[in-house]
């Protein structure tokens, strides 16, 4: 029955689904994993680096991008839709400025952006876009972090993933996000959320880290490696600390 249902992107099922849209969630939902966190002062993208070929520039395979000089997006899912997408997001930031002699808010672009994946939602001869974003910049000074869907939902987040496996990140940044975070806990909380479903070390992160009226800066490797490194140390110091007192408390059950 579904399969005479999911054809038409216009046709819901009896049952209220719209299959395209659904399909193109599954399309989010195989892409690599994209984790955005919002410090005090800090707005922290974080996604999982997939590897290229030994002959490709690396520079030209980018989860993150600059929507405008206070405004940047990662996203998962199909990087072709997610290029027409980004461009589409970076004439409305340039038109905008020209009609208004002001940067658009980071609301008004995550609006913008939804506004388009909806209106692919219920076009004829179209699909939607198969890309969910994270969208981070700062407006009068306060940091700011949304989440568009291919349904064309957007809400705002203090801490969010998307991607593959974003379950089990969202809920380790659920239990591990804290108010008001440093800018150091903010990129190492994003680390280690993304550290759950993707192994450690520079060549499968990307960091990047904005602050109010600082251009977007992408942590250098080695950076990163320190980081992982610090992570690592603090969970081998933590398997230590509980190592002895599960093993006294295993003798104290045989007594």
């Amino acid at each position: 029955m579904a399969a005479s249902y999911d054809r038409a992107i216009t046709v819901f099922s009896p049952d209220g689904h719209l299959f395209q849209v659904e399909y193109a969630l599954e399309a989010v939902r195989k892409g690599t994993t994209a984790v955005g966190v919002r410090g005090k002062e800090i707005l922290v993208l974080a996604v999982e680096k997939k590897t290229t070929a030994k002959l490709q520039d690396p520079r030209t395979v980018r989860k993150i991008v600059v929507i405008d000089e206070h405004i940047c997006l990662a996203f998962a899912g199909l990087t072709a839709d997610a290029r027409v997408l980004i461009n589409k997001a970076r004439l409305e930031c340039q038109s905008y400025a020209l009609t208004l002699e002001d940067t658009p808010t980071v609301d008004y672009i995550t609006r913008y952006i939804a506004g388009i994946q909806q209106k692919y939602t219920q076009s004829g001869g179209a699909r939607p876009f198969g890309i969910s974003t994270l969208i981070i910049g700062f407006d009068h000074g306060q940091p700011k972090l949304y989440q568009t869907d291919p349904s064309g939902t957007h809400s705002e987040w203090k801490a969010n993933a998307t991607g593959r496996n974003s379950k089990t990140v969202r809920e380790y940044l659920e239990k591990n996000y804290a108010e008001a975070l440093a800018d150091e806990a903010a990129v190492k909380l994003a680390v280690k959320a993304l550290l759950e479903v993707v192994e450690a070390g520079s060549k499968n992160v990307d960091v990047a880290v904005l602050k109010d009226g600082v251009p977007l800066r992408f942590l250098p490797d080695t950076e990163v490696d320190q980081i992982v490194a610090a992570i690592e140390a603090e969970k081998e110091e933590a398997k230590k600390e509980t190592g002895p007192r599960g093993a006294s408390a295993g003798a104290g059950a045989k007594k």
